[in-house]
């Protein structure tokens, strides 16, 4: 086996990404405080041609360096908006029809390996900040709550990569 060069990888560039059918999934970041948290979360939404980001609350918005470390670009691909109160972007997404899901630890929450997926279905996936998680408000407004099954002594992974897990979970719900 050889690596590959990046050169070999028949990546999109930024004109083919705008132009290319985007997967039904749109990113909400509500009060996340980690720079290179956000520019994962962007890095990954490129990888999976996610729909868009809402940056809400105190998520910071690019340009900002510290997120470009991480996002390598992403944010240049990637359609993201800034929306200060989350619950207006909720209220606004589920008016849009799209079913709003918070990742979040609740009761009666839908493991995620146990969620499916409907047939032409837009999907918004709320992730909070960092140790508060997502706001009540915010979950009382949503259509569910996804989790990540988890077996260990934490009680919780970093959004990022609960972003990638759950991301990368949908994507291929969909694409089957």
């Amino acid at each position: 086996m050889r690596k590959l060069a990046n050169s070999e990888l028949d990546r999109k560039n930024i004109d083919e990404f705008k132009q290319a059918s985007k997967t039904p999934l749109i990113l909400v970041l509500d009060d996340i405080r980690s720079l290179h948290n956000i520019g994962s979360v962007f890095r990954t939404s490129d990888a999976f041609l996610v729909e868009k980001i809402y940056l809400c609350g105190i998520t910071a918005t690019p340009p900002n360096k510290e997120i470009h470390k991480t996002a390598l670009g992403a944010t240049d691909t990637v359609t993201w908006e800034y929306a200060k109160d989350v619950l207006e972007v909720i209220n606004n997404l589920k008016q849009d029809k799209v079913a709003v899901y918070a990742i979040e630890q609740v009761e009666n929450s839908i493991m995620l390996n146990d969620f499916q997926v409907e047939a032409n279905q837009r999907y918004a996936l709320v992730f909070g900040n960092e140790v508060k998680g997502v706001a009540q408000q915010a979950i009382h407004l949503c259509d569910g709550v996804i989790e990540i099954p988890q077996l260990g002594t934490k009680h919780s992974l970093n959004i990022s990569v609960s972003a990638g897990i759950v991301v990368w979970d949908l994507f291929q719900k969909i694409q089957n």
